[in-house]
């Protein structure tokens, strides 16, 4: 039994497939399956059953594949260990973004980061919390960027930063001559969200006090985008809430559309998160430290209450 052999099974797990599996290792498709032939033979057991389609693990094949990620990741911790003893920062690594997070915090931190560890080869990609979780769980994620808490147990986290929810309320609108507002103000049936998939909404429907709404006989809108909830926003449709960092890009005209809410203010706790394996920690590390060095002269507010992005 070799740590290949074991790459190969895993492959065939994900894709159900020969063919895509042997295209994700870089080996020919007649090369992965004699291997895992081979394995299978070493064995006496079959951890696929060939003749379904698309391809599915037998049931010793599934408890296999378990305690095959568990062997693959610790194979890896060996590198890890090297680099570590060298101090060595770099190499690929593979970081996912929710995307409320993506367009603020990605431009703060990356320049910066790339000019202090420049053997590190980022790959960043933009992801659901879903989707993070999952992709860390298998192994195609190094790292996140998301908020929390999760609550995952395969799943660590290291908290960056605390934003506030910042409310974006147009001319004409009920709350308008209001200095500060407060939870209890909000209707969600006043309220332009973003579209399912986003923990943001699920955090401003928490806010809200809300888990629907009623159905608007005009319209009914869920956006992916905060730039076209404003513009909705500023036509006179709704209010919306924001995350503190996008508040302050917006144009001088638009932030006087802005309220704060009273203390404790609702906010989001942001974190770097990880698999519990804790692969390639060094620059793990190295994120953590570069992002929370510059969020933490952006965000300045103490006085917080935590709103969970859970449903």
């Amino acid at each position: 039994m070799t740590i290949t052999q074991l790459q190969y099974v895993l492959a065939v797990a994900e894709h159900q497939n020969f063919t895509k599996a042997s295209e994700h290792c870089f080996v020919t498709q007649p090369t992965l399956s004699m291997q895992i032939q081979k394995l299978e033979d070493q064995l006496d057991i079959l951890i696929f059953d060939r003749s379904k389609k698309p391809i599915e693990l037998t049931e010793v094949g599934k408890k296999i594949v378990e305690q095959a990620k568990n062997i693959v990741n610790e194979s890896e911790r060996i590198h890890d260990i090297i680099d570590q003893e060298k101090g060595y920062i770099g190499g690929e690594f593979k970081l996912g973004v929710i995307p409320t997070v993506m367009p603020t915090l990605l431009p703060m931190f990356l320049k910066t980061f790339i000019a202090k560890y420049p053997k590190v080869q980022l790959k960043i990609r933009e992801h659901t919390t879903e989707e993070i979780i999952k992709l860390i769980s298998d192994g195609h994620l190094d790292a996140a960027l998301a908020a929390t808490p999760l609550e995952h147990d395969s799943i660590k986290e290291r908290v960056l930063y605390y934003e506030p929810f910042v409310a974006y309320i147009p001319e004409n609108h009920r709350l308008r001559d209001k200095k500060t507002i407060a939870s209890e103000d909000l209707d969600i049936n006043d309220m332009l969200l973003l579209e399912d998939g986003h923990c943001f909404k699920e955090s401003v429907l928490h806010i809200c006090g809300a888990s629907r709404r009623k159905e608007n006989n005009n319209f009914n809108l869920a956006s992916g985008s905060f730039e076209t909830l404003i513009k909705l926003s500023d036509e006179g449709l709704g209010m919306t809430l924001l995350p503190y960092l996008h508040s302050k890009e917006l144009m001088n005209m638009e932030e006087e559309n802005l309220k704060q809410f009273s203390d404790p203010k609702p906010a989001r706790e942001v974190s770097l998160i990880y698999h519990k394996s804790e692969l390639k920690m060094q620059i793990i590390e190295a994120l953590q430290s570069v992002i929370s060095g510059i969020v933490r002269g952006a965000i300045a507010f103490e006085d917080v209450k935590i709103v969970s992005p859970l449903n």
